[in-house]
């Protein structure tokens, strides 16, 4: 009986290794990677081919820019940082997660930018498509409309602090500002602003939490946390009074 499940066992394991062994000869071979070229023909010589590739090149370079493009020139900035601070000030920790605070974000900016965004597609991206006009005219009349909107929002002593540091003369008109005094101006600016908006949704929820506080400790419960117990009172006041219906009308309506 030994003998017989002996034998068994050594051909089981025969079987085995004439399976393994060519699969790990296999494996032990060098593996080589497949060449990957990425080159341009010869071909694209005529004037439509080339101009599509210096298209397709740009098209890149704004999609690898568009988040700092979107965070420098547009509402984004004010909006993301008072929705923080929305959800800071309730003390609901991750509620709303950042994704729809993001999301929210985002789609408020471009309901925002809307006006902006059908200017730079009607003067400068239309006559550009239909040849009309070179690629450096459609920058130029692309640009129009974003300083236009960040010069609504900039303040005048932002602008005159970067136009001091970088030693630039005295612009004659706000329309000669570069952009490159322009955007640091309205980015801090926006900073300002948002903070201010905040500081102001910050109260209530914090004489809400000072009242809580006062009545545990009145109680004696102070090993009670205090946010504990006012976060669902905040949360009925902020449904109450229809807090995002305020919140986001007072945004929108302050870049008008």
């Amino acid at each position: 009986m030994k003998k017989t499940i002996l034998i068994i066992a050594f051909t089981m394991g025969l079987t085995v290794c004439s399976v393994m062994i060519p699969a790990l000869v296999a494996a032990a071979q060098p593996f080589s990677l497949p060449n990957v070229n990425l080159t341009v023909s010869g071909g694209a010589t005529e004037p439509e081919k080339v101009s599509s590739l210096i298209q397709l090149v740009i098209l890149l370079t704004i999609l690898s820019l568009g988040p700092s493009i979107l965070l420098m020139v547009t509402s984004f900035t004010r909006i993301v940082i008072v929705l923080g601070l929305i959800r800071t000030a309730m003390g609901t920790q991750q509620m709303p997660p950042n994704q729809v605070i993001v999301g929210l974000a985002l789609f408020l900016t471009f309901f925002i930018m809307s006006p902006v965004i059908n200017r730079v597609n009607t003067e400068a991206l239309k006559p550009y498509y239909e040849e009309q006009i070179s690629g450096e005219m459609a920058i130029t009349r692309a640009v129009v409309p974003v300083k236009e909107f960040m010069l609504k929002q900039v303040r005048e002593k932002d602008l005159a602090l970067f136009i001091k540091i970088a030693k630039e003369p005295r612009p004659a008109k706000p329309e000669d500002v570069s952009l490159s005094t322009l955007i640091p101006a309205f980015l801090i600016g926006e900073l300002k602003t948002a903070f201010q908006i905040g500081f102001m949704i910050y109260l209530p929820f914090l004489v809400m939490d000072m009242v809580v506080a006062s009545v545990l400790l009145s109680m004696g419960m102070m090993m009670l946390p205090p946010i504990m117990v006012s976060l669902p009172f905040k949360l009925l006041l902020f449904v109450l009074v229809d807090g995002w219906y305020l919140i986001v009308g007072s945004l929108v309506q302050s870049f008008h």
